[in-house]
């Protein structure tokens, strides 16, 4: 979850650059300017792009690796895990440190079919078969519809395309949202999944601390009056326009609204990496996916989205209330990484959800770590991604 930390990084730098005080046009890291296809080639891979399209319209951009660099071929049939971003990011999050500390590269090192998808709505998977993103239908979606529509889409396709029936998931975030609530209500795809990993779930959002979470105080209608109805944190264009918090001194504000945001651990990040990992963010989702969360906010209830009136849930639902998932019902084997640290899912929020977990092989608590070591933490490959590949092994 970005949120404001991303505004406000945005806004300062092209505030700065516009005034002249940074010379932001001399990249670093080639990489600012990529998109997925291009990082996972720059960093010796093969590349494969493909489009999946959901039962509700929706064009969805995936992304694949299906071997290591060191290998040409295959030897056969690869185990498949498909990874599930965060909300306001893309499936760029899982390649954005060098290749031997990101988990999409370390799963194809180790011989895994990797599979990377794009969450409708963001920058990627921004069309429809009827409908313009210009409109407001087009953005009548949350989280419940990522996981009624577009988990089983990908993984449909991911099957047909492979022959693997079983595979892997990885989320981060609200992806492991969207797994969860896939996976709790819809038997049938719950079966195709192999292992469910979790980092820093999102399941219970009653205790986040961080300062910004405040905005969710705010009553709907201020929401929508001032973020409008459609859109929120959205980014035109295949590659960024600015460089986002590259200098030193800008590192520093943008590292202080980090923690404020997500929970501090700023020795475990490679500051040199920044402008690569703010380049991929925020890539935008609906008002209605912000609303969603707000409603699981201080909330003792995990239910679907509450369209406002009892005729509307009766429409959507056939009830008066949104239903609830019911995390008991899921019986995929899970293992879970929570961060001591994180300010966002914090431990009270944990301890919520784990009683929940009936088929619960492994859980982690890793003490100093805040929502975004799970994808940018330094450590992050022999504390937790190593584990993640060990479970695999153990499980095949």
């Amino acid at each position: 979850m970005w949120l404001f930390f991303m505004t406000t990084c945005c806004l300062t730098s092209r505030t700065l650059n516009a005034g002249g005080f940074f010379n932001l046009e001399n990249e670093a890291n080639p990489e600012v300017w990529m998109n997925i296809s291009e990082i996972i080639t720059y960093n010796g891979y093969p590349s494969e792009e493909y489009e999946v399209t959901t039962q509700d319209g929706y064009i969805l951009s995936i992304n694949r690796i299906p071997h290591g660099r060191a290998e040409a071929g295959s030897a056969g049939p690869r185990p498949v895990v498909y990874l599930q971003h965060a909300l306001f990011a893309d499936n760029a999050s899982w390649l954005e440190n060098y290749a031997n500390g990101s988990l999409g590269f370390l799963l194809a090192d180790a011989g895994y079919d990797v599979w990377m998808g794009n969450s409708r709505g963001n920058t990627w998977s921004r069309r429809h078969r009827t409908l313009s993103a210009t409109e407001e239908k087009f953005w009548a979606f949350s989280f419940d519809e990522m996981a009624r529509y577009d988990l089983p889409g990908i993984i449909d396709f991911i099957v047909n395309k492979t022959g693997q029936q079983k595979l892997y998931f990885i989320g981060h975030s609200l992806g492991t949202t969207i797994g969860f609530v896939a996976f709790s209500s819809m038997p049938e795809l719950a079966r195709r999944i192999r292992m469910n990993f979790a980092l820093g779930p999102v399941v219970s959002f009653k205790y986040p601390t961080g300062i910004f979470t405040s905005f969710f105080l705010l009553p709907n209608s201020i929401i929508k009056r001032f973020f409008g109805t459609k859109g929120f944190f959205l980014k035109t264009g295949k590659v960024p326009s600015i460089r986002i918090c590259n200098n030193k001194i800008l590192w520093v504000i943008c590292s202080e609204f980090m923690s404020l945001w997500a929970g501090s651990n700023k020795k475990n990040m490679n500051t040199s990496r920044m402008d690569v990992y703010m380049s991929h963010a925020p890539t935008g989702s609906s008002i209605q996916n912000i609303l969603h969360i707000k409603q699981l906010y201080g909330s003792d209830e995990f239910r679907a989205y509450d369209w406002g009136s009892e005729a509307e849930n009766m429409h959507h639902y056939n009830q008066s209330r949104p239903p609830l998932y019911n995390l008991s019902a899921m019986k995929v084997p899970t293992a879970i990484w929570a961060g001591g640290n994180d300010v966002l899912v914090t431990l009270q929020d944990v301890a919520r959800t784990i009683p929940q977990i009936r088929n619960l092989r492994y859980f982690d608590l890793l003490p100093d770590w805040n929502h975004f070591d799970f994808i940018w933490g330094l450590d992050a490959p022999r504390r937790v991604y190593s584990k993640i590949i060990e479970l695999m092994q153990s499980d095949s």
